[in-house]
């Protein structure tokens, strides 16, 4: 899993006119976004609808009652479960 910040990308409003499909196309590839800049100042962003897709789902998932809850049960918890342990469980590597 990547941080946010390492999927950005910036481009001017110029490129964006020219080739909005193509921005589009390139940074679904990469799974990036573009922040669309004008003289150094920061417009906007082009995100990819897969990218848009996975951060509402996120947003949605943080804006839960219960998932905030059981976040600060977790907290709270004296249990750990180490990641080889979650990796076996959902049969990753």
């Amino acid at each position: 899993m990547n941080q946010l910040i390492t999927q950005e990308d910036f481009t001017s409003v110029q490129e964006v006119q020219a080739g909005t499909t193509r921005l589009f196309k390139k940074a679904s590839r990469a799974n990036k976004f573009y922040r669309v800049m004008r003289n150094k100042t920061p417009l906007g962003v082009m995100i990819p609808n897969k990218l848009w897709d996975s951060l509402l789902e996120d947003f949605e998932a943080m804006s839960s009652p219960n998932y905030i809850k059981s976040i600060a049960r977790a907290r709270k918890s004296k249990t750990f479960i180490s990641a080889k342990q979650i990796e076996k469980e959902l049969g990753i590597k």
